[in-house]
């Protein structure tokens, strides 16, 4: 009788606690790494930890660890704190690994689509040159470039804006009247926290079916989007109609991801646009 599967999610926050259900859901043993482990899901395997603690944890699983997720996020947004998350705590449980002797059938280390500069509405992929300038788009890609050259087989997952429930800003700031360019236009990619936790399922699924991944996959939706028309359809949804004195731009890049390669692997969105994504959150209760 084959065991399930062991994974470790490590930096189990919101899109790692959403993963963490659905394996343990589909029978996998699954352990959840994070600072405080109460808050783990029911039914996932406690391992209170610091990632940028060198000292191993007391709770480290025992026995192989099938498959590993590194889905840390950066408590300062500061040089200090992305290199202190993304690179030394990477290096911390890569260390933790070897010094077990346990060797993960496929490590999947979640990176974000900001480390591509492109920023006038250019398509870009995963082989497209990622070379965005500052200092956390360089320290995560030195990170993937850790986890990539770690000696086990690994996937980087460069997953785009994050929305859900919980994550507001977009909503309040639409609903203070905000403003944005509209010309040239500021293109705009997102992905539902439970889509971003069901491509990290998909690649583990296949990884366990014996699929060969790629290095790379980008985790974004269907419809990249000009952010001024994002607005306007909130906006028109929220009933806003004040605009505030002030035009007010939350990012300089501009550029629209592709998802070809993660749903050439069986993978869909559950939300393949803003509109469906946002939609579900309000009428969960967001409207208030």
């Amino acid at each position: 009788m084959t065991s399930s599967p062991s994974l470790l999610i490590a930096g189990c926050g919101d899109v790692g606690c959403r993963l963490a259900s659905r394996m343990r859901d589909a029978g996998w043993r699954v352990h959840g790494l994070r600072r405080n482990a109460d808050a783990l899901p029911a039914g996932v395997r406690p391992v209170a930890a610091d990632l940028t603690a060198a000292e191993c944890p007391r709770a480290w699983p025992e026995g192989p660890l099938d498959y590993l997720v590194y889905s840390a996020a950066a408590s300062r947004h500061d040089e200090a704190g992305y290199r202190a998350t993304y690179v030394d705590g990477l290096h911390n449980l890569l260390d933790w690994l070897a010094a077990r002797g346990q060797r993960p059938r496929r490590l999947l280390f979640v990176s974000s689509s900001g480390v591509y500069g492109q920023d006038t509405g250019e398509w870009v992929d995963e082989d497209s040159p990622a070379e965005a300038a500052g200092f956390s788009a360089r320290i995560m890609r030195e990170a993937e470039r850790l986890a990539l050259g770690s000696g086990h087989p690994a996937s980087v997952v460069r997953l785009a804006g994050i929305y859900g429930p919980d994550r507001e800003w977009l909503l309040r700031q639409i609903r203070e009247g905000w403003r944005v360019r509209r010309e040239p236009p500021l293109y705009a990619n997102r992905i539902h926290a439970e889509d971003a936790a069901g491509l990290l399922a998909c690649l583990l699924e296949a990884a366990a079916r014996g699929e060969r991944l790629a290095d790379c996959y980008l985790g974004v939706d269907d419809e990249p989007a000009p952010l001024h028309e994002v607005v306007d359809w909130l906006r028109a949804l929220l009933g806003v109609r004040h605009w505030s004195a002030q035009e007010e731009i939350r990012r300089t890049g501009s550029k629209r991801c592709r998802n070809a390669r993660a749903r050439a692997l069986g993978w869909m969105p559950r939300y393949p646009s803003y509109r469906e994504g946002y939609a579900a959150l309000l009428d969960a209760g967001e409207r208030s």
